[in-house]
């Protein structure tokens, strides 16, 4: 006797050994896609959304147009602004809204994955930034 094994317990093997890698490729699955920047760009283009259609609290088209309009008209609606946004995002969102006349919010940190919407108005551009906490 020589210290062969037979061709039929080799075939069996690689067959099991294959069922079992298939079986794993299944169960473990693929990894899954990155999905925090896209969500993230939602969250600000929903926030941006909302406040792009809300009315003026003390004149022009709409809350983000009044925000825009002057420096004067930032500096007095800055903090509803804020109170506004704190109220649509969840709690563990930080954000900076950006306008011509300044910002309210959060600084943003280097290097965390955030997302962003641009809304124009008369005014100029206003930028919405959500990252998570």
């Amino acid at each position: 006797m020589r210290g062969q094994l037979s061709l039929s317990i080799v075939e069996a093997s690689v067959g099991v050994v294959f069922i079992l890698a298939v079986t794993m490729g299944f169960a473990l699955g693929v990894p899954s896609p990155n999905t925090e920047r896209p969500q993230l760009d939602a969250y600000a283009e929903d926030t941006a959304t909302v406040l792009a259609n809300e009315p003026p609290r003390h004149g022009g088209e709409t809350r983000l147009a009044e925000v825009t309009r002057s420096q004067a008209a930032f500096q007095r609606e800055q903090d509803s602004l804020e109170r506004r946004v704190e109220r649509l995002l969840n709690d563990n969102l930080l954000y900076r809204i950006e306008t011509p006349h300044g910002a309210v919010g959060y600084e943003r940190p280097a290097g965390v994955p955030a997302g962003y919407a641009t809304v124009p108005t008369t005014g100029g551009e206003v930028t919405v930034w959500v990252w998570y906490v």
